[in-house]
């Protein structure tokens, strides 16, 4: 029987870092002869037909395969990888600390707390445990997984080289300074500090400024809430949290800024930053997590968050255009250097590792772990479709719960 190779992971979203990496991993393996599906737990409709639902996985699984399991937070798809007999390869995108979330996300504390917790449980399971960064490689070392190794991010900037679609950034397209920031808003991405940042900048530089924030934020519309209040309570003028766009709307607000700004303090990569870089505006970027490394020695690294400190850095950079040259000509190096790196050589040799190397004893699991997984999936559609009667059901006891610990 030939080896097949499969992806599983919770979400598969359009046009997201990790979504582009699992249909690049996919496009590499098919092309090296490998039968190569993606099961999914939930998945993007435009990327719907591209995918297997995972619990079909169970079918398709068989111990001489291998199954790339693409780690983020604590749900049902990892227990299930836990438990087929498929060797495994561990990819893992880093998980936000919950602590981000207090007071914002209730659900996500939950799901961050459990993923960091789960995640440990799985270094007597996989053969390999790659990070999608050197610094999320070092994270893994630390909890004790072994081998690891690193198998970079090379984000492909097809989304940003088509026509800029220009009907609602074209309101921007003046001699203003435009100041931008790009990610979901969320609250590790510290859009606070940026925004505090640009009122600085505004009221003591460039009264000719705005603020363009950019990035979806469904899930925390409590965050956004407390993000314009504090906005008003500032009173800062032209700050616009512009929401999800389109690719074409996004290459036209980078085609637009004239600064990019990230005072993120949690990280795995962040593909914003080599996203500028490609468009040639300059950053200035939060020296935390993954950040430096992603910077690779370009752009501007900060450690001091004082608004002034911030503010004036905007400034200079923004004010002289021979330094802001400069800096695009660091960032495009640094992108030539990540570009080369070669994707499909990297990870083909880790998957001949993993079939030249022994097999690792599967760990024990729950004598009755599928029939609990399949009550799982009843009360699913129970809940899907019989909402009352879900309400009506007795609670299921937490150790009742599948989970590769119990």
């Amino acid at each position: 029987m030939a080896v097949a190779i499969h992806q599983v992971l919770a979400t598969l979203g359009y046009g997201d870092a990790i979504g582009n990496e699992v249909l690049g991993i996919q496009r590499v393996l098919r092309e090296a002869g490998y039968e190569s599906e993606i099961f999914a737990q939930t998945a993007d409709p435009r990327l719907e037909d591209m995918t297997l639902g995972y619990m079909d996985l169970r079918d398709a699984s068989h111990p001489d395969n291998i199954l790339i399991h693409h780690f983020s937070i604590g749900s049902r798809v990892s227990r299930l990888a836990y438990a087929l007999p498929d060797r495994m390869v561990l990819i893992y995108h880093n998980i936000t600390p919950p602590e981000f979330f207090v007071d914002v996300n209730k659900e996500l504390v939950r799901l961050c707390f459990r993923g960091r917790r789960e995640l440990a449980l799985y270094k007597t399971r996989c053969d390999l445990a790659l990070g999608d960064s050197e610094y999320n490689r070092q994270e893994l070392d630390t909890l004790g997984f072994s081998p690891t190794g690193v198998l970079d991010v090379v984000p492909g900037f097809g989304h940003l080289r088509g026509p800029a679609n220009y009907a609602l950034a074209g309101a921007f397209a003046d001699d203003w300074v435009n100041v931008l920031f790009v990610g979901r808003v969320i609250p590790n991405k510290k859009f606070e500090d940026v925004i505090r940042a640009f009122h600085a900048y505004k009221t003591f530089f460039n009264p000719r400024s705005r603020l363009l924030l950019v990035g979806a934020h469904s899930g925390f519309e409590r965050y956004v809430t407390m993000l314009h209040r504090f906005i008003a309570r500032l009173g800062t003028r032209d700050v616009h949290l512009v929401g999800h766009v389109s690719n074409e709307e996004l290459t036209a607000y980078y085609e637009l800024a004239d600064i990019f700004v990230c005072a993120s303090e949690h990280e795995g990569f962040c593909v914003p930053l080599v996203e500028s870089f490609h468009m040639g505006v300059p950053v200035i970027a939060y020296a935390a997590s993954a950040v430096p490394a992603t910077m690779d020695g370009a752009g501007v690294l900060y450690t001091n968050k004082e608004p002034m400190h911030m503010a004036a850095l905007i400034n200079a950079i923004v004010g002289d255009q021979q330094l802001s040259d400069r800096i695009v000509d660091g960032q495009y190096a640094a992108l030539e250097r990540l570009e080369a790196k070669n994707f499909s050589r990297t990870l083909l040799q880790h998957v001949d590792n993993v079939l030249a190397s022994p097999r690792k004893p599967h760990p024990p699991i729950a004598f009755d772990f599928w029939d609990q997984v399949d009550q799982a999936e009843e009360l699913d559609e129970i809940k899907a479709h019989r909402p009352s009667a879900f309400l009506a059901l007795p609670s299921l006891p937490a150790s009742r719960l599948p989970g590769p610990d119990r």
